[in-house]
């Protein structure tokens, strides 16, 4: 299969945060504190993939202290306030020593499509926008906030016969 190829290849994943880590909802404190809610198998998949020597780079247009907080915790390097997303890539090959075709994106909407149409596997949720669909080459089983990336690091690990354990 095609598609298993292409997840072998991959050294380093990258995912942007709302609609993909996130289920793209915002909640508010009676205080006004803005929060977002994370999936703890997402987590999981970023270790997975940090046992295995596949760096996590998350790469949003936000730029929050709970995002901040969360990557740090993830031990997962963050590009935030970042608005045009393809503009990262040449930093991170030249950085990571890697290919484009080595690099795996994970992004739900508009703002995410140029890179996704850059890196060997572009993965989005399967409640994206019909754009960033169009522009993948893997539309996952699992929604927004729901484990997506999870879903695609066990791919990545598969794809490598790398037994998923922790």
């Amino acid at each position: 299969m095609k598609l298993l190829s292409i997840a072998k290849k991959i050294k380093i994943v990258l995912t942007d945060v709302d609609g993909v880590l996130t289920d793209g909802g915002v909640y508010y404190s009676s205080e006004g504190d803005m929060m977002k809610k994370f999936h703890v198998r997402d987590g999981m998949g970023i270790s997975l993939l940090r046992k295995n020597d596949i760096p996590t780079i998350i790469v949003t247009k936000e730029s929050t202290k709970m995002v901040k907080k969360w990557s740090k915790n993830m031990k997962a390097k963050l590009f935030d306030g970042v608005k045009y997303k393809e503009k990262i890539l040449k930093e991170i090959c030249q950085q990571y020593e890697v290919n484009p075709s080595e690099i795996a994106y994970i992004g739900d909407d508009l703002n995410d499509v140029n890179l996704l149409k850059l890196v060997g596997l572009a993965a989005v949720p399967k409640d994206g926008t019909q754009i960033a669909k169009k522009s993948c080459n893997y539309i996952c089983q699992t929604n927004s906030g729901k484990g997506v990336f999870r879903e695609v690091a066990e791919l990545i690990l598969l794809s490598k016969r790398i037994p998923i354990r922790y």
